[in-house]
């Protein structure tokens, strides 16, 4: 398990700003990328390698 104590979190461009669903990210921490609900700070956080991520982000589509 990854200690997530040290994550600077930051909410995802694509969250539109209406306060809805969105996404915090965390790439700060070496070798690892954190997700978690804005909604759910406290809840559970994914976590992916750096070559994952961005694999996944290249496949997002854009808004």
């Amino acid at each position: 398990m990854t200690d997530l104590a040290d994550a600077a979190w930051r909410k995802s461009s694509r969250n539109g700003g209406n306060g809805g669903n969105c996404v915090e990210v965390a790439t700060n921490l070496p070798g690892v990328v954190a997700v978690r609900d804005s909604k759910d700070p406290d809840g559970l956080a994914l976590t992916f390698g750096p070559a994952s991520w961005r694999q996944f982000v290249a496949h997002v589509p854009p808004r």
